[in-house]
This record gives C-alpha cells, sequence and structure tokens, in this order.
C-alpha cells in the first residue's frame, strides 16, 4: 500500500510538471510570437516570416525553436539594440529564454501592445473608405459621422461608439481633436481632406509605420551620447537629451519639401550672437530679388548691404536695384546684425557639407502652423533663448565674456564653447509619446516609400 502511496504521488507530481511545463512553453511561443510581428513588420527577411508560420502552425521542434531565438536575438544584435540578457541559450526554461530576448528599451511593451492592437483590427473589415465632399465643421450634419465615430473609437481617440447621431457634436469634435493633435495637424474639430486622409490610413499601415520608426529610433539611442540635441524633421521638434532625460523642448521650423533639411550629426561649437545674414544664391535667385523688382527699397528696409565679386561694397539707388535686379545680377547680399535680422539674435554653428545650422528668427508666428515645413533647410528655434541659457550654464567657463558680448545688439560677435554639443537631424514618422499616445506624423520629404501617405481621390474635399 504505501508503494502504490509514493508511484501515484510521483505521477501526480509527473503530470502537474508536465503542465507546468506545457504553460511555460506556451507563454514562451506567445511572447516570441510577438516580437516576430513586430519583427517582420520592419524586416524584408524571409526567415522571420517562416518563424512566424511556424509558431502560428504549432509544430514547433526543440530544432526550430533554437532557430527562431538565435536569430531575433541576432536581429536586436545588428541593430544594436540591447535585449534582457545575452547568454540566452543557456537557460533551461524556454519561457525566460524568451524574457531575455525582449529589447530592453523603454516604451517596448507599450509597443507590442499598439502592434497588436493594430494587427487585429487589420483582421477585420472595418476599414472601408471614407469619402465627403465638402467639409463638416462642428454643428454640421453628415451620415458619415457614425462611421468617423466607430474609428475614431477604435484608434482610442472616441470615448463611445454607440451613437447613431449624424450631427458633429461636441462630443465629437473633442475626439476629433485629440485625433488631429496625434497626427500633427491644426486641432480645430474639423473634418477635412488632411483628416480623412489619417482616417483612412490602415491599421496594417499604421503598424508598419510604427514597429519601422521603433526600431529605428531605438537603434539610434543606442548609440548616443549622455549629451545630444535632436531635431525630428516631419516632427517640427527639437529635444535636448542630458543624463537620459529630456532637459529643453522646441518646436523647430525645418526645409520645405523642395528645399528639405538634410539628415546628419555633427556638434554644435560655437554661437554666434547678433549673426549677420549671408544670402545663400538660391535664397536670393528665388526669394529676394523678386521682391527687390517690385521695389528697390526692399534693400535698404531689410539692411542689407550688397557687395560686388571683389568683396566691395555696391551703392545704387532704389530704382537702379529694381532695374539691376531684372537681368544678371553678380552681387551677393549680406543683412546686418540688428532687431530685424532674419537670422535673429544667435546662430548656432555646426560643420556640415549643406551650410545649414540653427538659428533664431524674426517671424515668430510661424512656429503657430501645424506645417512647419517653411524654411531654405535651415532649423529655427522657437524657444531659441532657452537653448543658449542652457548652453551658457552647462558649455560656458567664461560667463563674463557671455554676458559682455550681448551688450552690443548691432554688432556680431563669434563665443566659442568649452564643450561641444552633439546635433542630430532625423527622420522620425511615428512614435509613442510620454502619456502612451500613439503619434504619427506625414512623410513631408515622400523618404519612407512604403509609408507613402496620399489621400485616394474620393477623399478629395472641396472647402464650400
Amino acid at each position: 500500500m504505501r508503494l502504490c502511496s509514493h508511484l501515484c504521488c510521483l505521477m501526480i507530481f509527473a503530470g502537474s510538471f508536465s503542465i507546468y511545463a506545457d504553460d511555460r512553453q506556451l507563454r514562451a511561443e506567445k511572447m516570441l510570437r510577438q516580437q516576430l510581428a513586430i519583427i517582420v513588420l520592419v524586416s524584408d527577411d524571409e526567415r522571420f516570416i517562416e518563424h512566424k508560420k511556424t509558431l502560428a502552425a504549432g509544430t514547433l521542434t526543440q530544432k526550430s525553436l533554437t532557430a527562431i531565438e538565435l536569430d531575433i536575438a541576432q536581429y536586436w544584435q545588428d541593430h544594436q539594440i540591447p535585449i534582457r540578457a545575452n547568454t540566452v541559450q543557456a537557460e533551461k526554461d524556454p519561457f525566460l529564454r524568451a524574457m531575455a530576448l525582449e529589447p530592453q528599451i523603454e516604451g517596448f511593451l507599450q509597443l507590442q501592445n499598439r502592434i497588436r492592437h493594430l494587427l487585429w483590427l487589420s483582421e477585420q473589415d472595418w476599414w472601408q473608405p471614407i469619402s465627403l465632399e465638402v467639409l463638416v465643421r462642428p454643428g454640421d450634419k453628415s451620415q458619415l459621422i457614425p462611421v468617423i465615430v466607430k474609428r475614431l473609437w477604435l484608434l482610442g481617440d472616441a470615448k463611445h461608439t454607440t451613437s447613431d447621431s449624424v450631427i458633429l457634436d461636441d462630443d465629437v469634435v473633442i475626439a476629433i481633436k485629440r485625433f488631429q493633435r496625434r497626427h500633427g495637424l491644426t486641432a480645430d474639430g474639423i473634418i477635412g481632406p488632411e483628416t480623412v486622409k489619417w482616417l483612412n490610413v490602415s491599421p496594417q499601415a499604421r503598424a508598419r509605420m510604427l514597429a519601422n520608426n521603433f526600431v529605428q529610433r531605438a537603434e539610434f539611442m543606442s548609440q548616443r551620447s549622455e549629451r545630444f540635441l535632436v531635431i525630428n524633421i516631419p516632427a517640427f521638434e527639437m529635444e535636448l537629451f542630458n543624463q537620459g532625460r529630456v532637459e529643453l523642448a522646441s518646436r523647430v521650423i525645418v526645409g520645405k519639401p523642395y528645399r528639405p533639411t538634410p539628415l546628419l550629426s555633427s556638434s554644435i561649437s560655437n554661437v554666434v550672437i547678433n549673426p549677420s545674414w549671408r544670402v545663400p544664391k538660391k535664397i536670393l535667385y528665388n526669394d529676394l530679388l523678386p521682391q527687390v523688382r517690385k521695389d528697390g527699397h526692399y534693400i535698404n528696409d531689410r539692411n542689407f548691404d550688397v557687395f560686388d565679386r571683389q568683396d566691395k561694397q555696391v551703392i545704387r539707388t532704389a530704382e537702379q536695384w529694381s532695374d539691376l535686379a531684372r537681368g544678371p545680377f553678380p552681387y551677393r547680399f549680406v543683412q546686418r546684425p540688428g532687431i530685424n535680422n532674419t537670422l535673429g539674435r544667435y546662430k548656432f554653428y555646426f560643420p556640415n557639407d549643406h551650410s545649414v545650422y540653427l538659428h533664431d528668427t524674426v517671424d515668430p508666428e510661424l512656429f503657430e502652423r501645424s506645417d512647419r515645413a517653411l524654411s531654405s533647410g535651415c532649423i529655427r528655434v522657437e524657444n531659441v533663448e532657452g537653448l543658449a541659457n542652457w548652453m551658457a550654464a552647462h558649455l560656458v567657463k567664461d560667463k563674463q565674456t557671455w554676458v559682455d558680448r550681448h551688450r552690443d545688439r548691432k554688432r556680431t560677435q563669434w563665443f566659442s564653447l568649452n564643450s561641444t554639443l552633439n546635433v542630430h537631424l532625423v527622420y522620425w514618422t511615428a512614435w509613442i509619446d510620454d502619456a502612451n499616445q500613439v503619434q504619427f506624423r506625414n512623410d513631408i520629404y515622400q523618404m519612407n516609400a512604403t509609408n507613402q501617405l496620399t489621400a485616394p481621390a474620393s477623399a478629395q474635399i472641396n472647402d464650400l
């Protein structure tokens, strides 16, 4: 009897252990599927598609499991993204091995949840194109309002989806504004072409954008120094990181689509206080000379000096300048420093082959626009005083000289920093913000071929 009892206990224990082991295996496979869902959206490597199929088919062997684990680990390593542990195969528990493979970066869990939700949405037949012929303003009626409300609810912008009202009422306007802010649009509550375009972007396309940009940003951040400045061009935003946290942020203005701000990395070593502006040829011919043709006083009114090819200043009457601007123009413009200078109070110089830099502006009202691709390539910084003060506090030893060089507003002063500040011009069109909200932005330079978002013909709206 005693032997039988022991055997029964052993059988029960063995059965419990088997169930426990199976549960660990299933949880491990789930974690691997979630990682592969992200990788497949980003990578065109057929191995990951096959791995995903193997996990879905339920025909996993120890050999195929090992191959999946090693390929996932290699993928993150190739992108210089740290994972929880590098000794994956030394662990016998499949669940612990799967955990060890997860990228050890902030926001990865939120990314997994968002991707999983978007991919689930993509499996439903809910994303038929929305077509509007006119703008729908707050208080207007449209038979498509219930469809739009449901879509906003599915994307997390509306609180409910039960209303059959065809009126763009206050609750719907709040949801529309929330959606518009998450897509970098003017939050006016009006359903217009850009809002419709983004409402029509499929969940699959959103998942792909989010995954691609997350991997790009994670790879970028893993290689950065402790202190750096990053300008995200499509977001029109600047952030200054110090010891892993954002110490300064600002809206910026970047280059127009036909005069794009380049992607590059450099370091700021000098600040120009009260800069003069040597007008580039392209800007001279495309922007300034048309103004001079209309009114020759433009040169004097905007405090420009004109020089010939021998660097001798040229003096002419307003009428003469207007006439000269109509033909060949062998001169260059330099705008004197002062309160009306186009570059404003500061110019932050960093070496590059594109002659771009950060600077102040005399048109601060432009920062209120949602689309701030307005410059000729340089970056205008709204919080330019904050950036200058941060540099003075952290990168300048001789504080008194810094102060002294600010006294004469009409005199250009170059100031060499005691330490450089790395600056990176990047291009991210999707991310998860600090409030756990997914942000999307237009591909303003059409750099992401697979993510180009264009409104279908049915989404074109007339402003009646």
